[in-house]
């Protein structure tokens, strides 16, 4: 029988150490002054903003137009992404055709073309959706195209002594194999995704948590644009241990 160990009961607790050290910390420094309050208020000062800040209906409004936005773009640069990506990892030719623009176009910063999807689009809804999606596109594409050139040539080989159609190949072979790929495109595509849509909402927008963020800051009311940096990290930390959660049923042997 192995022995008891006390601390094993801890180990699920050990994710919230240094976040708990850290406030402790700026907790501290707020109340004896190390830190200047007009600009670091306390955590417990912003703990009490963000719960004011749950009755109203305003901010559930921002959060459902700003969950909105991030889904559409996340689609809508995701799914081209994703056939993209497999396209160019099953095919030479699409392979050679599109990995220079994609090299060439990739590296540009998106946030840097957001004037210009401002001018096209206007201030409306589809500048955001747009500005979302070309970030999770490129992101997706290779993600995906690195998974399917991961995938070992043996289940290649099979498919075509099978006789296996192109779209079955894809279906069957590329699609599964990828799927590792494919989760870890999503996981830095949602934080990239919250990103561009912050910095989209901050000039482009009249309601959302980025709008919001900004708002505060024009008028020097800190609190509450800590408390929109805060509900960012929080969809961030459910994102990411949502698709964990996701990874975990589709690709049990992966699980650590």
């Amino acid at each position: 029988m192995p022995a008891f160990d006390p601390w094993r009961l801890l180990r699920p607790l050990q994710v919230f150490i240094s976040p708990l050290v850290l406030l402790a910390l700026w907790e501290i420094g707020a109340r004896t002054g190390m830190i200047e309050t007009k600009f670091f208020p306390a955590p417990t000062t912003i703990g009490a903003q963000f719960a004011a800040t749950l009755m109203t209906a305003e901010f559930w409004n921002d959060l459902r137009l700003s969950l909105s936005r991030l889904f559409i773009g996340l689609l809508m640069g995701g799914v081209p992404g994703l056939l993209l990506g497999l396209a160019m990892g099953l095919s030479r030719a699409m392979r050679v055709t599109f990995q220079p623009l994609i090299a060439a176009l990739y590296p540009l910063p998106k946030i840097a073309i957001l004037p210009l999807i401002l001018l096209m689009f206007g201030l409306g809804e589809m500048s955001k959706y747009v500005i979302v999606a070309i970030g999770v596109f490129f992101l997706m594409t290779l993600n995906t195209f690195a998974g399917v050139i991961n995938i070992k040539p043996i289940y290649f080989d099979v498919a075509r002594n099978l006789k296996a159609s192109r779209w079955q190949t894809y279906v069957t072979v590329a699609l599964p194999g990828a799927v590792p790929g494919i989760l870890t495109g999503l996981r830095i595509c949602v934080g990239s995704g919250l990103l561009l849509l912050v910095a989209a909402e901050f000039v482009g927008a009249d309601a959302g948590i980025g709008y919001r963020i900004w708002w505060s800051w024009s008028v020097f009311w800190v609190e509450p644009m800590y408390v929109g940096l805060m509900v960012i990290a929080i969809l961030g930390f459910a994102f990411a241990y949502l698709i964990d959660f996701l990874e975990g049923l589709l690709l049990p042997w992966l699980r650590r």
